[in-house]
């Protein structure tokens, strides 16, 4: 008899959280709940908690521990509620947990990462600040726990299925990875006007359905930047040999270009259920929930340079990926924490759209990048960042 695996969901009120319960809710043969966090969405929380039993529940606030608590007992469920980091932690490296998807938008979700490749567990990788701000620790991490290690970012994941299976061929197999990007919502517009951005706007994806701080990224393509980041330490290539094509369909997740000049790409409908059921499943593929897609359908399939159309102007931000992996050991992770700043001040409208990238580009020229030797180092650097994007922030208002 099979035995299921159990999971732990860092973030299960997220999108991609929501996403991976319901490719597990497809196959409860296989998989079970251990445990479910998330930050303040109590009632959602409850929801989940009813549906799925896990046997912890960790909210990031204590009063949103608490008032979770309460509901939880209201509901006569034994699922044992805790808060905050600490607890995130727990859950991550628990004994009894199989596999943990870390879903945490932002830096918050680098300490239960590490403990989780420091646990040796199958670690779904959809936090990507994991790698820009861990970097070359978290990777220490990975190995030190022989942690199993796959992503989940749509991009990521395709790339991954397009590689040889075996990772010690692919330095001389491989001539570059071309990770494909929407767009966004503002590819055609004149980037004149784009300070006349909305948050609404900048939310508003034409093709995936995504919090609202990740859409904001896609909009300025600094979700691309951070992709390109953290592709160079998922694969393990250089700077240069990352390469960024715009795909307005989304249908082409990312390509692999190989020594001969021959291309494996991964295409699917763009929806966050076909990697996530991948990861769960790997080695093996199971149902996923996602539409087939169907090629008698498709109108055309059309790339772009970034070069193309005014684009340089229109997505600066971009070019901050290759600048910072070239830059001085810890940049990149400078570069997040401004990041994160930035579009928490724009969406709470206290700067403009195309003022997003004043405060990423002034906070690289602030803040000295030292290399980091471990969590702490990582954590103070990113407090730094933070404090010198929020000073910037605060002259631009």
């Amino acid at each position: 008899m099979q035995t299921k695996q159990r999971i732990t969901i860092l973030g299960s009120t997220g999108s991609i959280g929501q996403s991976t319960l319901d490719v597990l809710a497809r196959h409860p043969d296989r998989f079970s709940v251990f445990a479910l966090t998330a930050s303040t969405q109590v009632d959602l929380m409850l929801a989940q908690c009813a549906q799925f039993k896990p046997e912890v529940a960790v909210m990031v606030q204590e009063d949103a521990a608490r008032a979770l608590a309460d509901k939880i007992k209201a509901e006569g469920l034994k699922t044992q509620v805790r808060w905050g980091a600490a607890a995130l932690d727990d859950v991550a490296c628990a004994d009894p947990v199989d596999a943990v998807m870390a879903a945490i938008v932002g830096a918050a979700g680098l300490s239960p990462c590490l403990a989780a490749a420091r646990a040796g567990k199958k670690l779904l990788l959809a936090n990507k600040e994991a790698l820009v701000v861990g970097g070359e620790v978290f990777l220490a991490a990975v190995r030190e726990g022989a942690a199993v290690l796959l992503p989940i970012d749509s991009e990521h994941s395709a790339i991954f299925q397009s590689l040889p299976e075996d990772p010690a061929t692919w330095s001389r197999r491989v001539e570059k990875i071309i990770l494909t990007a929407s767009g966004g919502p503002f590819r055609g517009r004149d980037p004149a006007t784009l300070k006349e951005v909305t948050p609404e706007q900048a939310c508003a994806h034409p093709n995936w359905v995504m919090g609202r701080k990740i859409s904001v990224d896609s909009a300025t393509m600094m979700n691309k930047a951070l992709e390109v980041i953290e592709a160079r330490y998922l694969f393990g290539l250089e700077p240069d040999q990352l390469e960024v094509v715009i795909h307005p369909q989304s249908v082409i997740h990312s390509m692999v270009q190989y020594k001969d000049h021959s291309v494996v790409a991964q295409l699917g409908t763009p929806d966050m259920r076909v990697p996530i059921a991948y990861g769960l499943s790997w080695p093996e593929r199971m149902v996923s929930g996602a539409a087939a897609l169907d090629f008698h359908a498709l109108a055309a399939m059309t790339f772009e340079s970034m070069d193309d159309h005014g684009h340089p102007e229109r997505f600066p931000g971009l070019r901050l990926a290759w600048a910072t992996l070239k830059g001085a050991p810890g940049s990149c992770a400078v570069l997040n924490a401004a990041n994160e700043i930035a579009v928490e001040a724009f969406l709470n409208r206290q700067i403009r759209f195309d003022q997003i990238h004043q405060v990423n580009e002034a906070t690289l020229s602030a803040v000295s990048a030292v290399r980091p030797q471990n969590l702490a180092d990582l954590l103070d650097m990113d407090r730094r960042s933070r404090e010198a994007a929020k000073q910037r922030v605060l002259a631009l208002g």
